[in-house]
């Protein structure tokens, strides 16, 4: 094993239920970690796999239940993963995110700031979720999708996402959010489909403005749909 609990730091989280802190044994170069460094808290040696990768939690993160970190993945900040989730591949969550449940967060995706993932949700890829965005039930969020602000995605239909769109080859995510509105991600931008529609009818020409209208369509369509 490359860490070790660190004696008397730990906390009480729940009765019956204690965190440890850890401590880094070896150096963990991809992470800036140190040997000797302190690293977050885990309830136990489950929560933590090195076998095949440099898995680390660190900060004040809390790992714990079932859950488990593997692979390369990192968990940092104040974000805590527990119940059955996992974090594996290159992926991080960070922040003061909570990842509960059964939910998967894998190959380089990120879940950060105050963003929640429960269920059987499943954030993979490049996709990054962010801001108070919540995403659960049997939602995946994949590719290059974002997914921010104010998100309330339950189901895959709850979120669209088009890749290899616009003058820059770039992907546009329309997404569920709060009070049923809809919000539309794309590079930079983020907004109501109207705030994005009057944006990308000012800064394209025609023909790209008309792609950005019919993938708003569909993905309006579709997200309505899926809401009933």
């Amino acid at each position: 094993m490359t860490y070790e609990f660190v004696p008397g730091d730990e906390k009480v989280i729940a009765p019956g239920r204690t965190i440890k802190r850890i401590r880094a044994l070896v150096a963990i170069a991809a992470f800036g970690v140190s040997a000797g460094d302190l690293g977050g808290y885990i309830e136990s040696e489950r929560n933590l796999s090195q076998v095949s990768g440099d898995a680390w939690v660190s900060g004040e993160a809390r790992v714990y239940g079932n859950a488990q970190v593997s692979g390369d993945a990192q968990v940092y900040g104040n974000a805590q993963v527990y119940g059955n989730a996992q974090v594996y591949g290159n992926a991080w969550v960070s922040g003061n995110a909570q990842l509960s449940g059964d939910a998967r967060v894998s190959g380089n995706a990120r879940v950060s700031g105050n963003a929640q993932v429960s269920g059987d949700a499943w954030v993979s890829g490049n996709a990054q979720v962010s801001g108070d965005a919540w995403v659960s039930g049997d939602a995946q969020v994949s590719g290059d999708a974002r997914v921010s602000g104010n998100a309330r995605v339950s189901g895959d239909g709850l979120i669209v996402w088009f890749s290899n769109v616009g003058s820059e080859n770039g992907t546009l995510t329309a997404y569920n959010a709060k009070d049923n509105e809809i919000e539309v991600t794309r590079g930079c931008f983020k907004g109501s489909i109207d705030e994005f529609l009057a944006a990308s009818e000012k800064k394209h020409d025609d023909q790209t403005h008309l792609e950005y209208r019919l993938l708003i369509e569909v993905a309006h369509s579709r997200i309505t749909r899926a809401r009933k």
